[in-house]
């Protein structure tokens, strides 16, 4: 480096220094000026402190005067409350409401300025209070007036809203007045605890009630019928109810939003009020002691109807609100008690209707009269019909309900049954021995024996028609088998009670088999032919599988007669030309059942079959 920069370099760095130390010189200066200014501030201050205390009288004054002013301001207003007053009342009279609140909210104002002026001045002169008070005494009572008129028109808001929607609108616009004043008079409580008399009035709670409390009112008043009036009266009480809830909603979608501002969510404020006014009522009546239709039709209306397109679920309705969102109208508990005594009554009911029937059916047995035939021919009782005709109106009904239900009351009535039948067949063997001890009694006792066989099979098809129609499941159940088997035993012993009567006519003739009267020319064969072609006429009437199983069983038992007499050795041949003459006569008769059962078992008419005479025989040796 050159002598010359390093000797500018040095020059460069005490500049900055003599700056420097000028700075703070200067610095030094000002801050003895501040420190000097502050002494005589601080003097002052002491000096003045006496001359503020001489100026209380003052300030008080200067208040006084403030308050004087507004007095002096609110005079013209005091003088004239009652005259506004007047008014007022008026106004509310003729309905003019929003007049009306305009006058009130200008009295309650000039009442609250004074109150808050006087609050400030004395807080604790309550006599000064007082006085106010009583000079807009009757401030306090029209504002109650104001307010049940706005109550009375919400109470009517569904015809108001049809008719004069602009009065509902300015009930609105009172209310939401009201709660900006409140909420500015609660604001000062806050700053300074000073709140006017009856603030806040909180009107927009109280619509709501009243909104709610008429709601409810509304759908109290659907009931118009008792039971003891109207057996259907809780049908139509749910009806009125789904046409005024659906009616009233659609009217609050419709008209009823445009009157409220938007942040009310008028809808589904509405829906709300309407499913928590429902809800109640159906809880109401399910605490009722209830018949069983009418806890089935409570249920279908509660489970089904309600949130249906015909109810809540209305398709101008769905765009405002999701159903599925709903609370149940009744808990599943109260549901599952209702369901319950649905179903002991239903029980209860059911063994009452099916041991009506089979009595109904018993004086039929005995009637002098043959029993009905349906379009084929067989004869038949009412007693399916009418039993099946119970069972399905029921499952009819719980299919309403749902599905789970309707297979529980689908058993129900198969355990019914099962239990019913085993007393039909009870019965039927009854009637068997009562014709026994006077075989003349009943005239149509065959015929009616033979109805009831049918009427097995009937039960049997009747059955799965009902299986089918109303259970999703095709396994066979306990009560399937049961019924079968006993449908089966009163069918199978029906039939044996039928040849038990045949085999009683011909006791006689068959006792004559292989014995001396019948080698030497006895006719009990032709007469058992006869006899058993009469029977099988009517037995005709008897629908398979059974009537083939009666041939069967009587051929049977013309041979275990045949048996029965060979074992018996009822007979004892002199010579060959005897025996040979008993063989041939044997030969005979059993080409004449052969011929006689083997038309039966074909099916054929037997009307104008003729046993063959015996020289027409043909007999090998």
């Amino acid at each position: 480096m050159t002598p010359n920069v390093f000797q500018a370099a040095i020059q460069s760095q005490l500049d900055g220094v003599r700056t420097g130390l000028t700075q703070l010189h200067s610095a030094l200066l000002d801050v003895k000026d501040i420190q000097s200014s502050l002494a005589d501030v601080s003097k002052d201050w002491r000096q003045s402190i006496n001359t503020i205390e001489n100026l209380k009288d003052v300030k008080d004054a200067a208040v006084q005067h403030s308050q004087l002013a507004s007095a002096v301001e609110n005079l013209k207003n005091i003088f004239s409350v009652p005259e506004i007053v007047a008014e007022t009342r008026q106004l509310i009279e003729q309905a003019e409401l929003l007049q009306a609140h305009r006058k009130l909210m200008d009295l309650e104002c000039s009442r609250d300025d004074l109150m808050y002026d006087q609050y400030r001045m004395d807080s604790k002169n309550t006599s000064d209070m007082n006085l106010i008070s009583v000079l807009f005494g009757d401030v306090r009572g029209l504002s109650d007036e104001l307010a049940k008129q706005l109550w009375m028109v919400l109470q009517r808001s569904m015809v108001t809203v049809r008719r004069d929607p602009t009065m509902l609108v300015s009930v609105v616009r009172i209310i939401e007045r009201e709660e900006k004043i409140d909420r500015r008079m609660v604001d000062r409580q806050k700053q300074t605890a000073f709140i006017p008399p009856g603030r806040p009035k909180r009107w927009k709670n109280k619509m709501f009630e009243v909104l709610e409390g008429t709601v409810g009112t509304r759908i109290e008043s659907t009931q118009a019928v008792t039971r003891e009036a109207d057996k259907m009266w809780l049908v139509r009480l749910l009806e009125i109810t789904r046409k005024y809830v659906l009616d009233d909603l659609l009217v609050v979608k419709n008209l009823m939003v445009q009157c409220f501002p938007p942040h009310y969510n008028t809808f589904n404020r509405f829906f709300c009020l309407y499913h928590n006014a429902v809800s109640y009522r159906i809880k109401e009546l399910s605490a009722e002691d209830l018949e069983a239709n009418e806890i089935v039709s409570l249920l279908t209306w509660v489970l089904n109807t309600y949130q249906s397109v015909e109810m809540m679920g209305h398709p101008e309705l769905q765009s405002e609100c999701d159903i599925n969102q709903l609370e149940p109208l009744l808990p599943q508990t109260v549901v599952d008690h209702l369901l319950g005594k649905y179903v002991k009554t239903f029980t209860s009911n059911i063994t009452g209707w099916l041991r009506k029937a089979l009595e109904t059916d018993k004086k039929d047995w005995k009637k002098e009269t043959e029993p009905e035939a349906d379009q084929d021919g067989y004869y038949q009782t009412t007693l399916p019909a009418i039993v099946f005709q119970m069972f399905e109106q029921n499952l009819q009904v719980a299919a309403q309900i749902d599905g789970d239900f309707k297979e529980q009351v689908l058993k129900l009535c198969l355990k019914q049954m099962n239990t019913f039948l085993m007393r039909y067949r009870e019965e039927v063997v009854v009637y068997k021995e009562e014709h026994l001890r006077d075989r003349q009694l009943p005239q149509y006792y065959v015929q009616y024996m033979i109805a009831i066989i049918n009427n097995c099979q009937t039960f049997k098809e009747s059955i799965n028609s009902l299986k089918r129609k109303y259970s999703e499941s095709s396994e066979p159940t306990d009560s399937d088998a049961a019924i079968e088997r006993t449908l089966n035993e009163v069918a199978k012993e029906g039939c044996q009670f039928l040849l038990d009567e045949v085999f009683l006519d011909l006791e006689h003739h068959l006792n004559e088999l292989l014995t001396r009267k019948w080698l030497t020319g006895s006719h009990a064969v032709d007469t058992i032919c006869v006899t058993v072609e009469d029977y099988f006429n009517d037995f005709n009437k008897i629908k398979k599988p059974f009537c083939q199983e009666m041939t069967s069983e009587a051929l049977r038992r013309v041979v275990v007669e045949y048996i029965k007499a060979v074992m018996q050795k009822r007979i004892t041949f002199k010579n060959a030309d005897e025996r040979r003459e008993g063989a041939e006569r044997m030969i005979k008769e059993a080409d004449q059942f052969k011929f006689l059962f083997g038309k039966l078992a074909a099916g054929e008419d037997t009307t104008d079959f003729v046993v063959p005479s015996l020289p027409l025989l043909k007999c090998s040796s």
